[in-house]
């Protein structure tokens, strides 16, 4: 079983069938899961988008920065909705944020960051990277690799990876496995090719599930054959 995992969820992932906003029954059954895993022994870190509330294609007419800037705040609301459901289950979390909002969250600090995470807390990085130009799968990546994660859990809205858009191609083949290089080479969308090459040169595997059934989660780090694994393996 993976020891410690860095979870990427999207924001649209926290609006369910609402598409907008934050369904509390969606974030529940996502926070049960993620005390399954905790109690099962895992530590547990998130990286968690936005898109439920903003995402930069909303201000075309903007400067591109100030669009990033907006969905960066969107994943701090996303954190804090987080950080709550997760400790009325009874553990503890901690937001921390890559732009400073002492008010609300911790800045990100690495040593307290892995700190946290010996204390067994939930961690949950909000605000991406804390630059524009950088997705929040970016941020996932980074986050991993500076925690020293043994796997991102990525929960999309497909099951897998697939060969093309399976809601655009009915011809399109999930893939098991998957290399980086193939990913990259093939210009599948799993993560932005920024995020699968900081995975690709620190060797941080990806398992891709679907979202639709928070167990996937727990299923995921028991290593369970589940969605499409992604890694330097041959």
């Amino acid at each position: 079983m993976y020891k410690k995992v860095l979870l990427k969820l999207s924001g649209e992932a926290l609006a369910g069938d609402d598409k907008i906003g934050i369904n509390q029954r969606t974030i529940d059954g996502i926070c049960d899961a993620i005390k399954e895993i905790h109690e099962l022994g895992a530590d547990v870190a998130i990286v968690v988008g936005g898109g439920n509330f903003w995402r930069g294609k909303y201000g075309p007419d903007m400067v591109r920065a100030t669009a990033d800037y907006m969905g960066m705040l969107a994943t701090a609301m996303n954190g804090l909705a987080l950080q709550d459901a997760i400790e009325k289950r009874g553990l503890s979390a901690r937001v921390q944020t890559a732009i400073e909002m002492r008010q609300i969250a911790e800045p990100f600090i690495l040593r307290r960051a892995e700190r946290h995470i010996n204390k067994r807390r939930v961690l949950i990085f909000s605000c991406g990277t804390g630059s524009p130009y950088f997705s929040t799968d970016t941020a996932a990546a980074l986050r991993a690799a500076q925690i020293g994660a043994d796997v991102i859990l990525v929960a999309k809205t497909i099951d897998g990876v697939y060969s093309a858009d399976p809601k655009v191609d009915a011809n399109a083949q999930k893939y098991e496995h998957i290399t980086f290089q193939e990913v990259l080479e093939k210009n599948l969308k799993v993560m932005d090719s920024t995020a699968m090459s900081l995975c690709k040169d620190n060797d941080i595997p990806l398992v891709v599930f679907a979202m639709n059934d928070p167990k996937n989660i727990v299923r995921a780090i028991k290593e369970e054959k589940i969605g499409t694994v992604v890694d330097n393996k041959e």
